[in-house]
């Protein structure tokens, strides 16, 4: 399975640039469905189509083929998927002591809307009815917190309600001090399937064949985004297997004139943008023109997916997961060691380390995750750390109160 999704500054196009990659795969021959979980969605506009949450049936111009595509509502499954589960998260909050209104309060959790969207693109991709999932992500904000949802949701889900406790029936219920062990049972299967989901998306996210695409306009201050968001995503561990640069005005060649004139400098400006990107990151960048007319419908979004693409595939992904290696050793007290996490840090980057019990926090310009250490380096202490253009090192040294255990 290939799972491929857009995300960029909301305005810069990735909405037709998935929808015209769709295109592409499909008039190729591919079996391929275009979903989007952006809550301003504009998918069927791109495709001149009528969609909505279930996949419709696309016909692909001049090709005889077809492509597949939805609009997730992420409404509908907040008060349908959710509704259970968060009767089962208040039964938990009364049985601790909480009042009934503050239990309600407490189970209305920001961001589940998109935590159920990224779920029912796991559905979809799972049926096994289409070899690749072009996903149309929101902004890159809103995409940010949708892709790390699911491993910090997982690590609170597991902090406050371990597996091993979920596992052992009527725990919860003895817990609680009620006599009602089917009602706590069925709360601890709740949790159980909450908690399969979670892993199941995180496999999503990390799997080889998933890979996100960033899209952009050759400006400053997006290209000054799109690094940030190269870094936030390499903090994830989520592939990032190229960019798109849309909107490049065309060269005027030999043209004279005011006009002419205008897009010379215009173009300069955007390819000086261009060779910073290219000096900062060794991803594909591709670029695409700017149009006169916006391309709606499948046969000017086979154009552009010819323009975007030429005769390369368009699902290639060369991407690496961004590595964590352990170096160093020895078994004294004079041993040292060192941590490499490989993690595109920009100039301007705010970088700040914090030892969390067996766990390494990394937070970067506000954006935080968690690193399991490996064994050998829960027993060591952190001594410095060094930042870089291609990744962080940090350096550790045994912790003699834990050592020599």
């Amino acid at each position: 399975m290939r799972i491929l999704l857009f995300t960029g500054k909301g305005g810069v196009g990735k909405t037709t640039l998935a929808a015209a990659t769709a295109a592409r795969v499909a008039g190729d021959g591919g079996k391929v469905l275009a979903v989007s979980t952006d809550p301003a969605h504009s998918l069927a506009d791109a495709l001149a189509a009528d969609l909505g949450a279930q996949p419709a049936e696309v016909r692909v111009a001049d090709t005889g083929a077809a492509l597949h595509a939805a609009e997730v509502q992420t409404r509908s499954l907040v008060d349908g998927t959710w509704r259970e589960l968060r009767e089962h998260l208040r039964t938990l909050l009364r049985g601790a002591g909480v009042g009934e209104v503050d239990a309600e309060e407490l189970t209305v959790l920001p961001g589940v809307e998109d935590l159920l969207a990224l779920t029912e693109v796991h559905r979809l991709a799972s049926s096994g009815l289409w070899d690749t999932v072009i996903v149309d992500c929101g902004p890159t904000a809103e995409t940010l917190r949708l892709l790390a949802l699911p491993e910090s949701l997982a690590g609170y889900l597991e902090r406050l309600f371990p597996a091993h406790r979920r596992a052992v029936r009527g725990l919860l219920a003895g817990i609680a001090g009620s006599d009602q062990v089917e009602r706590w049972d069925a709360v601890a299967d709740g949790l159980g399937r909450l908690a399969e989901q979670l892993a199941a998306l995180k496999d999503m996210l990390t799997d080889p064949g998933t890979s996100v695409r960033l899209v952009l306009t050759p400006e400053s201050v997006v290209a000054a985004e799109t690094r940030r968001t190269l870094t936030a995503l390499a903090l994830q561990r989520i592939r990032v297997d190229g960019l798109v640069a849309n909107r490049v005005v065309p060269h005027p060649g030999s043209a004279r004139g005011e006009a002419a004139g205008w897009l010379r400098t215009r173009r300069k400006e955007q390819e000086a943008v261009l060779d910073t990107l290219r000096a900062a990151t060794d991803l594909p960048l591709r670029t695409v023109e700017h149009r006169a007319a916006e391309p709606v419908g499948t046969a000017q979004l086979l154009e552009l997916g010819a323009e975007l693409y030429g005769d390369g595939d368009p699902l290639a992904n060369d991407a690496a997961t961004p590595e964590m290696r352990v170096g160093g050793g020895g078994k004294s007290l004079d041993a040292e060691y060192t941590l490499r996490i490989g993690l595109p840090l920009h100039p301007a980057a705010e970088l700040d380390l914090a030892r969390i019990g067996p766990e390494l926090a990394i937070t970067v310009d506000g954006r935080r995750r968690l690193f399991a250490l490996p064994a050998v380096l829960q027993r060591c202490v952190v001594t410095s750390a060094v930042a870089g253009d291609d990744g962080l090192t940090v350096r550790f040294r045994p912790d003699p109160d834990l050592w020599m255990r």
